[in-house]
């Protein structure tokens, strides 16, 4: 059982002197990395990250449902469906998506698995590739290249934080999560790096810019447990943000456990809810670090949709909501226009009686019974709405179906970040 409590640690990265001393406090076992400039894009910028693992660790992966996928998607698809079960190193590039390159992309993609492993001195099949960036563009195959074997040369364990850095795109911040696992002496630990500020809407499966996170773990695990319990993870987490609600064609979470802790294998039967329970929580410490870096946004906003006819249809309405630029616009002038959010959740395609609504800001009721309940509350909403985070509560008086979300603001400077991407 699990013996102490589980102690979040988020690496600081206002802090680089003290990365190493950090990453000796994650201590997770058998994993390094490693990030070079490989001007992609941009020059003298952090942009080719490798995450390598001394020992094979058991894979599990969701994808982007956008039927427009990028090609390091198809390829690792591929890869996952022909019963590749582990691997031993993650290749990610920013600044280019490799999406929308036809054959030449994934021909692309295969050629860096395989420079990669060569250089690693493992199998082609052994290394997953992602790509965040811009779309449409092919990948500059000879610098990338020039890049690997210093890249492969200088990997070290603080070096895994480096490749949080290189992800990014036009994120300020990096975001990762640590959560520390003693099981009955056993130490070990769940570690993860995520990137996204924009074209934030995912909505990721099994197998089958972006958001990507990668995550790595010493813990022995069964890989059909491994691949359910990041599915759950994914679905109560970055399945349930939105920035401005576009699904990307690169969306990926890459999992990797190379059971180096030395534990008995978790599973369903072995403390398997204790771990998916952590795994859970260090996905939504990712997803909020994401919303409150999305592009431009200056809240964030956990919304909480109560007392519908089902899950299904909280969630229905929590996206609509989530998604309205009308909404978004009103949280960023810090307007407490409680209409736009009942006309929101009426247009969600669902059953619902506009006289059962009930909404809260804070703990400030502003509707009652489909009606505003008065300037007094709007004035306090408004309050409540000048904090950097403040949640939101729509109680449809249905049912039981229930649902939480986070979203942000849609400012002037989102429409700025996005008018000019490209150039």
């Amino acid at each position: 059982m699990l013996r102490k409590k589980i102690n979040p640690v988020v690496v600081k990265t206002q802090k680089p002197a003290h990365i190493g001393e950090e990453m000796d406090l994650l201590s997770i076992k058998g994993f390094s990395g490693n990030a070079v400039a490989a001007a992609i894009k941009y020059q003298d910028r952090l942009d080719l990250g490798l995450l390598f693992s001394e020992r094979p660790a058991t894979v599990a992966a969701t994808f982007t449902r956008n039927k427009v996928k990028a090609a390091p998607v198809l390829d690792a698809i591929g890869l996952l469906g022909s019963g590749i079960r582990q691997i031993r190193a993650i290749l990610v590039n920013s600044g280019n998506a490799n999406a929308c390159t036809g054959g030449r992309g994934l021909e692309d993609v295969r050629r860096l698995r395989r420079w990669s492993a060569d250089t690693l001195n493992i199998s082609k099949t052994d290394i997953l590739v992602s790509s965040t960036g811009v779309i449409g563009e092919l990948l500059p195959l000879d610098r990338i290249g020039a890049a690997i074997p210093g890249l492969v040369a200088g990997l070290s364990t603080d070096g895994i934080e480096r490749v949080a850095e290189a992800i990014l795109t036009t994120d300020t911040v990096k975001k990762t999560a640590f959560r520390q696992i003693d099981l009955d002496g056993v130490r070990s630990g769940i570690y993860g790096m995520a990137k996204g500020s924009g074209m934030i809407g995912p909505n990721m499966g099994p197998p089958q810019a972006t958001m990507l996170a990668f995550i790595l773990t010493d813990l022995k695990v069964s890989p059909d447990w491994w691949q359910r319990a990041l599915e759950k993870a994914v679905k109560v987490s970055f399945n349930r943000i939105v920035v401005d609600g576009d699904t990307s064609t690169n969306d990926t979470v890459l999992a990797m456990a190379n059971g180096m802790a030395g534990n008995d294998p978790i599973g369903e039967a072995n403390l398997g809810h204790e771990i998916e329970k952590i795994l859970s929580e260090l996905t939504m410490d990712l997803a909020r670090q994401i919303v409150r870096d999305g592009e431009g946004a200056t809240k964030c906003i956990e919304l909480n949709v109560t007392g519908a006819r089902s899950d299904t249809d909280a969630e229905r309405v929590a996206r609509i909501i989530c998604e309205s630029p009308l909404v978004k616009t009103a949280f960023f002038g810090e307007d407490p226009n409680w209409g736009r959010i009942l006309a929101a959740a009426g247009r969600a395609g669902i059953e619902l009686d506009p006289e059962r609504l009930t909404l809260k800001i804070g703990d400030v009721e502003l509707v009652k019974n489909g009606q505003g309940t008065g300037t007094k509350a709007e004035h306090l909403a408004k309050k409540i709405m000048k904090a950097r985070d403040f949640d939101l509560t729509l109680d449809m008086g249905l049912g039981d179906g229930c649902i939480r979300f986070l979203t942000c603001d849609l400012s002037v400077e989102y429409v700025r970040i996005n008018a000019d991407y490209r150039t």
